[in-house]
């Protein structure tokens, strides 16, 4: 009797020492991303399986871009965010200005057929302080219900046609993406579009045609709103993220179409901020996150590119629908057709001078 008690207590004792210990092994992230059906996307393909496999746990915050707060964090010495998911000039401008980690390419997995990382992620989306996660497009859309199908915008020259479509525009509260737009709208090809904005005259004829609708322009900062503009009426057209007005489409079943020509496609990747006190618990979460499985998981829940060749392939239905997710992503061959892949260099260089002047134009 006493030594099956004795028995019993080491047990339990173990138990205890044991949870302990896996309690004190368990750490804790502060991932930053977009919010909405992104970080939602994000949450079911990452985050979740993420902690059932490790125990750790994740805090999730939502910001609207730009490098502003982790700058702000890493020069007050005080960094708050461990993992941050942004775009790519925006992650080519903060490492060179020394405020990400370095991140070693070769630590990252294999893919699940067996390619080595270096090969098996798309061109250009490995850097020296950022690795991909998604590839997604700045597109325009409108309601069918208020435009109708048949007779509905098919170019972006038509988003700027307040004569032949009437009501309120939606634009990001950004230059990006608003300067590609208004150029191709004025009849400059995809491809001669950087080109263009290089120079003086370039930037003066983008602001100048978006000039044309500024009066009609309800401006819109984060992904969520764009969706909810067109569901509310305040808008009847407006530019936003692809996979947003996809969510809307396919899980809120609203009446929205996209128009795919002139898209502006663009990389997410993830980063980490310089002086993460969870540096290397932020670097597992990456390494896991951009795994061949998670990649293509997150693909059922929104409509935006995985960054990783061997997720192509396991890519298939909506999460609870069906329907097929490949023609949704902006890399469909029928979806590129006329199309600008967005210059992070272009903009890692311009952003403050042409923010700083659209921010004048703006308050003109």
């Amino acid at each position: 009797m006493k030594l099956s008690k004795l028995l019993l207590s080491t047990v339990v004792a173990s138990g205890l020492m044991a949870a302990t210990s896996l309690a004190n092994a368990a750490g804790e992230i502060t991932v930053v991303s977009w919010g909405g059906a992104y970080t939602k996307s994000q949450v079911e393909a990452y985050h979740k399986p993420w902690m059932a496999e490790t125990g750790n746990k994740i805090k999730s915050e939502d910001y609207n871009g730009g490098t502003a707060e982790i700058k702000a964090q890493v020069e007050a010495g005080n960094v708050s965010w461990d993992i941050v998911d942004v775009e790519l000039s925006d992650a080519i401008r903060a490492c060179d200005e020394g405020l990400l980690e370095t991140i070693d390419a070769t630590e990252l997995p294999d893919g699940a057929d067996g390619t080595k990382a270096a090969d098996d992620f798309l061109e250009g989306t490995l850097h020296d302080c950022a690795v991909a996660n998604i590839v997604w497009s700045t597109i325009f859309a409108y309601d069918t219900t208020k435009i109708k199908q048949e007779n509905g915008p098919k170019t972006v020259a038509d988003f700027f046609d307040l004569e032949k479509f009437p009501g309120k525009r939606g634009l990001r509260k950004n230059p990006k993406a608003n300067l590609e737009f208004a150029l191709m709208a004025d009849g400059v090809a995809a491809k001669d579009v950087y080109g263009i904005l290089e120079t003086e005259e370039g930037v003066d004829r983008a602001f100048e045609k978006l000039d044309s609708i500024k009066d009609s322009v309800v401006w819109w900062e984060a992904g969520a709103q764009p969706p909810q503009l067109l569901a509310d009426g305040e808008v009847v057209m407006t530019t936003a993220y692809n996979g947003r007005i996809f969510n809307a489409v396919a899980g809120e079943d609203k009446p929205f179409e996209i128009v795919w020509d002139g898209q502006i496609w663009d990389l997410d990747l993830w980063v980490i901020p310089k002086g993460s006190e969870n540096k290397d618990l932020a670097m597992e979460f990456l390494k896991f996150s951009t795994g061949t499985k998670p990649l293509a998981a997150q693909a059922s829940y929104i409509s935006y590119g995985p960054a990783r060749k061997s997720s192509g392939p396991l890519v298939g239905k909506y999460h609870n629908k069906d329907i097929d997710m490949g023609p949704q992503m902006p890399t469909a061959p029928d979806n590129l057709t006329n199309s600008v892949q967005n210059n992070f260099e272009f903009w890692a260089d311009n952003q403050d001078q042409l923010s700083e002047r659209f921010n004048a134009w703006l308050a003109g």
